[in-house]
């Protein structure tokens, strides 16, 4: 059953932000708006982000290991190949957002929601689940390996090729989502919920042959 996220708790007006030339280690961002920035070539750990807006936001080219991102909404923006491991989530969203090859492996994830976001061959491996929701996203060959779930929910997603091994998926439905190919390990699938018509692509796993 799929269980209500909390949403970002944003203030009513957010103020523009002077535009991000830099950032520095621990850096403490809050209470705005930015919007129609490019921010390239970062390194910066443990920078935190409290209570944002980030529209049309372009990142490229940077490391921002142990981000901590509370009650924060990003519309629209370009995260592509970001390295952001070690992160910590909190009543966050991404919209419409292109995450093509963004690492977010062993970050922490809680009432965290993906929606039609472009994610393409993104790094989860060893992350923490907690109220999570992707909906609408494309999700080919992302990488969840072993990562730990608490109501982990996929709303017709692009699974293909998707590493789902060794990440229990008791509770999870992918019965609306989409692959041909999804690479998981036969126990990990007690208790997930998939179609009639994605059965097959399970089948392998027990030695079986479909003709």
């Amino acid at each position: 059953m799929k269980t209500k996220l909390e949403k970002p708790k944003l203030p009513t007006e957010l103020q523009p932000l002077e535009p991000i030339r830099s950032l520095e280690p621990r850096e403490e961002i809050g209470g705005g708006l930015l919007e129609n920035v490019s921010i390239d070539g970062q390194e910066a750990t443990r920078v935190s982000f409290d209570k944002m807006l980030l529209r049309n936001v372009t990142v490229t080219e940077s490391s921002l290991e142990q981000l901590e991102l509370t009650d924060v909404v990003f519309e629209g923006c370009d995260l592509s190949n970001v390295v952001m491991s070690g992160a910590f989530m909190l009543r966050s969203e991404f919209i419409d957002c292109k995450l093509i090859g963004t690492d977010f492996s062993q970050s922490r994830l809680q009432n965290v929601r993906f929606v039609n976001c472009l994610s393409d061959y993104s790094n989860f491996r060893f992350a923490n689940f907690k109220q999570v929701s992707f909906e609408d996203c494309s999700l080919p060959s992302a990488d969840f390996y072993s990562s730990t779930i608490k109501n982990l929910n996929f709303t017709r997603c692009n699974l293909d090729q998707a590493a789902l091994n060794g990440t229990k998926l008791k509770g999870v439905d992918l019965s609306d989502s989409r692959f041909d190919v999804v690479h998981v390990n036969l126990d990990d699938l007690d208790g997930c919920t998939i179609s009639a018509d994605q059965a097959a692509a399970f089948v392998g796993l027990m030695g079986m042959v479909v003709r």
